[in-house]
């Protein structure tokens, strides 16, 4: 960054605004198809019931909630990369850290959408709202879709705040180069920044403030998702390990696909001189540390079920290693613990199709785990009568798709209409510009 100016970062990261060309719009056109079918299947299924998808008795949690799930993990990677760095000050998250906190933001978007999925009949989600109702009742706070929707809703909030107070001095430099329509919107966002002395003091203590908000999100909404399961008492989820397994899970999986998304922008935004290869090092080096959390988490979760000399906990525990969701067991447990320590050779940590194929491993492996905490643990429970086997239908994997398009039809609209990179934070970074000798001051 020392060979670069204030006018080059500005033309290099403003360029990835510019008019997209026809390849852009074929990717977005075939994300809208693929999302098109999700709604189609999620409309099939408020006509027809839920019986459409694979529940059946003792599973009737499956993948609508393994999505849930998933999703609210994804969201960790924002808070991780921009807050706690930020109050830590490490210098290298200024270029990808507005691509960690958009994926944040959209990855709640699509988690806060399942728990209405799973209503099934999504028209009362206000049920789920802490109001006095005409009758004098009030929603259940017991319930673990309560619990969900008091932790969406306030992480999804503190990090929207963050997400925009972050963007306000960049949407003021786009702002600044735009004219008609788009430059009424900019201005609107930018809320009248000039950068006086007194906006950067009151936005860098808004920032700080936001940050130290943001951080204790990280444990305590990944908590209470797994609390969802560990209040209960099935063989497999009744477990103390689940708080910090989840948020070690979660942080996991949002940092792979941080990684899945910035090689791409980088490769095709030309952005090589903001998100270098030192960035995608640093992330992969706290993959190695996440993934070996969950690698302990597993032995853990596998030695307290033979030390515990719980039946039904330890029969759990050997009918998902060898029953007949043996293959996602086996991938969640290659493709979380031993892959990541590819990583720890330099040469593999260092290539970006090594980097990108790795990550794209780990988010498979993380949805996998979800899915096996969810599913052996209902269809494996204490009355070997009651046993079941959850079979996805093509609604399920239909809605499961078309989540993923729900989420990248909000990440590339973000990529062409706002900057990807933070211009103020990059600039921060560089050494003040000399006077040419001879100019006066």
């Amino acid at each position: 960054m020392e060979r670069l100016s204030y006018s080059r970062v500005d033309e290099d990261i403003l360029r990835a605004m510019q008019a997209p060309g026809w390849r852009y719009y074929a990717v977005f056109f075939v994300n809208l198809l693929v999302l098109a079918w999700g709604i189609y299947a999620w409309r099939y299924t408020v006509e027809r019931g839920l019986g459409v998808w694979g529940l059946n008795h003792p599973v009737m949690w499956a993948m609508d909630i393994t999505n849930f799930v998933f999703w609210v993990g994804i969201a960790h990677s924002g808070t991780l990369i921009s807050a706690v760095l930020y109050l830590f000050r490490v210098r290298w998250r200024a270029s990808i850290y507005r691509t960690a906190e958009a994926v944040t933001v959209f990855a709640l978007f699509t988690a806060g959408l399942f728990p209405l999925i799973h209503l099934g009949r999504p028209w009362f989600f206000y049920w789920l709202l802490p109001y006095r109702q005409v009758g004098g009742l009030w929603v259940n706070f017991r319930s673990p879709l309560v619990w969900d929707v008091f932790a969406v809703m306030t992480y999804m909030i503190i990090s929207v705040l963050f997400f925009f107070t972050g963007l306000v001095p960049d949407v003021a430099v786009v702002r600044n180069r735009t004219t008609g329509w788009r430059h009424r919107v900019y201005a609107f966002l930018a809320q009248g920044w000039q950068g006086t002395d007194r906006q950067w003091r009151h936005y860098k203590a808004a920032y700080l403030f936001l940050a130290a908000l943001a951080t204790p999100l990280v444990v305590s909404v990944h908590s209470v998702v797994s609390w969802d399961f560990a209040q209960s008492i099935v063989p497999g989820w009744h477990s103390t390990i689940f708080a910090p397994y989840f948020v070690a899970g979660a942080i996991h999986s949002g940092l792979a696909m941080v990684i899945t998304l910035l090689i791409p922008l980088r490769r095709i935004f030309r952005l090589d001189a903001y998100i270098t290869q030192a960035h995608l090092e640093n992330l992969a080096k706290l993959i190695i540390l996440t993934g070996l959390i969950v690698g302990y988490a597993y032995v853990v979760e596998s030695y307290i079920a033979w030390y515990s000399n719980n039946v039904p906990e330890w029969q759990r525990f050997l009918y998902q290693v060898t029953g007949e969701y043996a293959v996602p067991f086996w991938i969640m447990i290659l493709f979380n613990s031993l892959v990541p320590l590819i990583f720890f050779v330099k040469r593999i940590r260092t290539s970006t199709p090594w980097l990108f194929g790795i990550a794209i491993l780990i988010n498979v492996g993380m949805w996998c785990e979800r899915f096996v905490i969810i599913v052996t643990g209902l269809a494996h429970e204490y009355d070997p009568y009651s046993w079941g086997l959850f079979i996805p239908t093509w609604v399920d994997i239909s809605i499961t798709v078309g989540s993923f398009a729900w989420f990248f039809f909000w990440f590339l609209l973000f990529a062409k209409l706002l900057p990807v990179v933070s211009i103020v934070e990059v600039k921060e970074e560089l050494p003040p510009p000399m006077r040419a000798a001879g100019e006066e001051a």
